[in-house]
């Protein structure tokens, strides 16, 4: 967050002469128009890199958890689902796009069509939102419960009450969406996150689910879209320093 970041100025120096040049075409050819609707020329904003860079993102961890968890609430159609704490600029559009959906945060959130917000920490979760949906999604989010980083109250077990919790807002044989950092090295880097080892998540959430599919994304940001979580290589958590894991688990009865 502070200092250079000599990606950028690697790029600033290589692309500066060239963008001087096409500058001083562009002037020219403004020169030569005759245009009542023109563009008066303000001052100078370079902006490096975005020549050499791909056309968008299309790896990575929200990338790849908020288009696959999208498409199958697409194509469960679920009767009503509620997300816990994931990306309202990521994933949450992405549902809303095309269906209702409930979000539950401990932080307030503005009005959106399609969002019906509730504001509560999940870490203790309000008798009246147990069995509440029959879909419930939390990417990305539960390896930040009880860290205070987003103003939760300081929990060294916020991720199991927070899973707990998650167990119980469902209806019986209904599905929950998680996602969470995954690594060889299971750990907490306060106050930003845990990382799990896929052996030990997995474990604990077979108490209670039947895993229906599990994807992975590797350190690469590539995806695994269907992995067996007691393969040889979930075992090692695919050698990852900060992987994410993605499961689409069913709640026993």
């Amino acid at each position: 967050m502070l200092g250079w970041d000599p990606r950028r100025v690697r790029n600033a120096v290589r692309e500066w002469s060239l963008v001087r040049h096409e500058r001083k075409e562009f002037l020219q050819q403004k020169s030569q128009r005759d245009s009542i609707a023109d563009f008066p020329v303000a001052s100078n904003y370079f902006v490096f890199g975005e020549r050499s860079a791909d056309a968008g993102e299309a790896s990575g961890h929200y990338f790849h958890q908020d288009l696959l968890v999208a498409r199958e609430i697409f194509e469960r159609q679920p009767e009503r689902h509620v997300d816990v704490g994931s990306r309202v600029d990521g994933f949450v559009a992405h549902v809303a796009s095309f269906r209702s959906i409930d979000v539950i945060d401990v932080r307030p959130l503005a009005d959106i069509e399609g969002i019906r917000f509730i504001q509560a920490d999940v870490m203790n979760l309000d008798p009246s939102l147990e069995g509440m949906a029959d879909s419930v999604s939390c990417l990305h989010a539960l390896e930040h419960f009880g860290l205070g980083r987003y103003g939760d109250p300081i929990n060294y077990d916020g991720w199991r009450l927070g899973l707990t919790s998650l167990t119980r807002m469902l209806k019986n044989e209904g599905v929950l969406y998680l996602s969470v950092p995954t690594g060889s090295q299971q750990r907490v880097e306060f106050n930003a996150h845990r990382v799990f080892s896929l052996p030990f998540l997995r474990d604990v959430l077979e108490k209670d689910f039947t895993v229906e599919r599990c994807a992975f994304v590797a350190d690469d940001g590539s995806l695994l879209p269907n992995i067996y979580p007691h393969s040889e290589e979930a075992e090692k958590s695919f050698s990852a320093v900060y992987g994410c894991s993605i499961w689409v688990l069913r709640k026993k009865a």
